[in-house]
């Protein structure tokens, strides 16, 4: 057995008893380690000690929980693996700067800590060759864009800080706050459009990235409210992938995704242009979507 897949099977062990107490010597059991080996294993694959890690794990399966106001935010902290509602406020407020109050009273998209699937570390797969994991379908091809794709929609500058390590930190999710600003507008995809999320340069300040949210929309969507971008004809690297839902294809796979298709092109030598594009489809009953990365030519 492979030293990641034992780590793994603690981290599976975890997940189904986020709610429990969880013994960190149990843990080392079923990972067949020593204590001590075990937690130098643990930190190294995962990138976080296991204590810290399980205590980032029951915050983010919390913060689901916690927009159910029919529960209290004590209740909610006691099914989590908190011991008190203070402890669990101050472990909230830690990690994404507020209280589960406030979190509760003006929700906002945040970022969690997902549940790393170890087996994307180790296992790279050819162009064409589907990759199943536990949790989502991943497959990777080049594709070339004859004519652009126009998108209609609205962007903004996010801190880069933060932003763009893979699931393994929280906070509030700046591109998700946009997102959450285009579903409120009146934009219609035509049918067979797709949505686009799309992160770039462009004017943003030192420190900031600009994120622009659009769709394929109708011609008279255009107005000065609204801001465009275009898909340019080029070679992509496209990392198409299903999740088992839309909620966890943009929170877990969108992330697992990324960093496996960036150790992707960095193990076959292909270098990307100075955007990534998420396209979204909105007319079919998977969660699927497609993450294209343009290939600069040398």
């Amino acid at each position: 057995m492979h030293a990641w897949e034992s780590i793994q099977k603690s981290v599976d062990y975890i997940e189904n008893n986020i709610g429990h107490e969880i013994r960190l010597d149990k843990l080392a059991e079923i990972a067949n380690l020593s204590y001590f080996y075990f937690h130098r294993l643990f930190k190294r694959l995962v990138k976080k000690p296991v204590q810290e890690y399980i205590k980032l794990r029951r915050l983010a399966r919390a913060c689901d929980a916690l927009s159910d106001k029919n529960q209290r935010i004590l209740d909610v902290a006691l099914a989590y693996g908190f011991c008190s509602h203070e402890t669990f406020t101050r472990a909230f407020k830690e990690a994404y700067g507020f209280t589960p109050a406030e979190y509760r009273n003006n929700p906002i998209q945040l970022k969690n800590f997902i549940k790393p699937d170890l087996l994307l570390g180790y296992v790279f797969i050819d162009e064409g060759v589907p990759l199943i994991t536990s949790g989502m379908v991943l497959e990777i091809n080049r594709k070339t864009l004859d004519k652009s794709v126009k998108f209609i929609g609205m962007s903004d500058h996010v801190q880069i800080d933060g932003q763009n390590a893979g699931g393994k930190v929280t906070g509030v999710d700046g591109p998700g706050v946009i997102w959450g600003r285009f579903h409120e507008s009146n934009i219609i995809c035509k049918p067979g459009g797709r949505n686009i999320g799309v992160s770039y340069g462009g004017d943003a300040p030192a420190g900031c990235f600009t994120y622009f949210v659009g769709t394929e929309a109708f011609p008279d969507n255009e107005c000065e409210m609204y801001k465009t971008w275009e898909l340019p004809p080029t070679e992509y690297i496209v990392c198409k992938f299903e999740a088992e839902s839309f909620e966890a294809l943009v929170t877990d796979a969108i992330y697992k995704a990324g960093d496996y298709t960036f150790s992707w092109l960095k193990r076959h030598g292909v270098r990307c242009d100075n955007f990534v594009a998420e396209l979204y489809f909105t007319d079919i009953d998977v969660a699927c979507m497609e993450m294209w990365y343009p290939v600069k030519e040398e």
